[in-house]
């Protein structure tokens, strides 16, 4: 046999090897969710929110936008159990329905502020000089300023809607994950394996995200679950202030602006709407938790 094919017998091998390491090792972390009791409450919660989006219509009683489907400011009955609105309008029906834009501001947000976050993450944290210091100055301002403040600024310049209420969410949030990601970066970026790959040839781009971004996936799994919340609330917070979701949206953050109005009057208007938020943010916070516990080295010493 030639050296050249014992070399690529070997390098097989190896590789091999790497993956069934890799395979044990998403396993072992996987068994350690399903033990961890934050992790297995926050699953369940969120997953009976996702069943509810998924068959909204199915298992509303009405279309969000009906109106009249019963006396306007029913309380809560065996008819209407959330109550009706002030257009007669069910209010179980436009809670049910709610949860899908809940979920889609969720993974929307995140997507953004990944995608700006770990971009700027590993640019700065790979080639540092001058352009590390442009980002950072950057990221420094966005931490400066409130991030409600922020983004009601940046709401303001492009306009009302959920769409760029979400989108000004992500322009503010981005740095919570260009932060971790570059220091992750700065501390990978001399170790032997991203080394060896300089010595092939490997272009900047895949030296980033071939050989690094990998390696900084378990920690985006923990920042993820645990900014989610944060994300829904803040979008919610501009809903509530009229900049977000428009009538006759079933967004949350809308129907507790509209209820204050009958606070006096109607207080159901306002309390089932908080309470679905109040779950779902909670619901997501378990699951960061537990995940957060599993993943995080310091959290596994501790």
């Amino acid at each position: 046999m030639s050296d050249k094919t014992m070399t690529v017998n070997t390098n097989g091998n190896k590789k091999k090897h790497v993956s069934n390491l890799n395979t044990e090792k998403w396993k072992e972390n996987l068994q350690a969710c399903l033990k961890n009791s934050n992790f297995m409450l926050g699953f369940c919660m969120l997953a009976s929110i996702c069943i509810l989006a998924v068959f909204s219509e199915q298992i509303a009683p009405y279309n969000y936008m009906e109106q009249g489907v019963g006396p306007r400011f029913t309380a809560p009955c065996a008819e209407f159990w959330f109550g009706t609105d002030e257009l007669g309008r069910d209010m179980l029906s436009r809670v049910i329905w709610g949860t899908q834009i809940t979920l889609w501001v969720a993974f929307l947000g995140a997507t953004l502020q990944l995608v700006i976050g770990v971009t700027v993450g590993l640019i700065c944290g790979y080639f540092g000089g001058w352009i590390d210091r442009i980002f950072s100055f950057l990221t420094d301002l966005t931490w400066c300023i409130p991030s409600t403040i922020l983004a009601l600024a940046v709401v303001t310049l492009i306009g009302k809607g959920l769409t760029n209420t979400v989108i000004s969410i992500a322009l503010v949030a981005w740095a919570s994950y260009a932060r971790p990601v570059r220091a992750k970066t700065m501390s990978l970026k001399s170790m032997a394996f991203v080394e060896t790959g300089k010595a092939f040839g490997e272009s900047s781009f895949a030296l980033m995200f071939r050989y690094i971004l990998p390696n900084v996936i378990p920690s985006l799994i923990v920042m993820v679950s645990t900014t989610l919340p944060s994300t829904i609330l803040s979008t919610t917070t501009l809903s509530f202030l009229g900049l977000g979701s428009q009538a006759p949206s079933p967004d949350w953050g809308l129907a507790l602006s509209n209820g204050i109005t009958y606070i006096g009057t109607a207080p159901w208007l306002s309390i089932f709407p908080g309470i679905a938020l109040l779950y779902t943010v909670m619901g997501f916070s378990f699951l960061g938790e537990g995940i957060r516990d599993v993943l995080d080295p310091h959290m596994k010493s501790q």
